[in-house]
């Protein structure tokens, strides 16, 4: 399963995910930010890519929707409702990140089994 970690430029939020969870078994991840100064800027191919969209924010979820309504209108983006005040692997972030990604991770696991 891909997953797409999305925040605003990249940096922090969204690049501590993928380096979190890029060790997962049976899970390809990448990150990327919808700020034109991005360290990736999100695209159509990622997007195309992506079977679970993860955004730090609604307005992350807003921008995708504005910007790549038709890449994205089959895919479902979950927002994790993470504010912009950690930096690169801070260790509440860190925890934020596990308690809510590996317990959707492992219900839609239980749904598919």
């Amino acid at each position: 399963m891909n997953l797409l970690f999305i925040c605003s430029r990249n940096r922090w939020r969204s690049r501590t995910a993928e380096d979190l969870f890029k060790r997962l078994y049976g899970y390809d991840v990448r990150s990327a930010g919808t700020a034109e100064s991005a360290r990736i800027k999100v695209n159509q191919k990622l997007l195309i890519w992506a079977d679970l969209i993860f955004v730090m924010e609604r307005e992350h979820k807003r921008r995708l929707q504005e910007k790549f309504p038709s890449s994205i209108i089959t895919k479902e983006v979950i927002v994790l409702n993470i504010p912009d005040e950690y930096q690169y692997m801070d260790n509440e972030l860190v925890e934020l990140l596990n308690d809510s990604v590996l317990t959707l991770l492992d219900k839609m696991k239980a749904n598919n089994e």
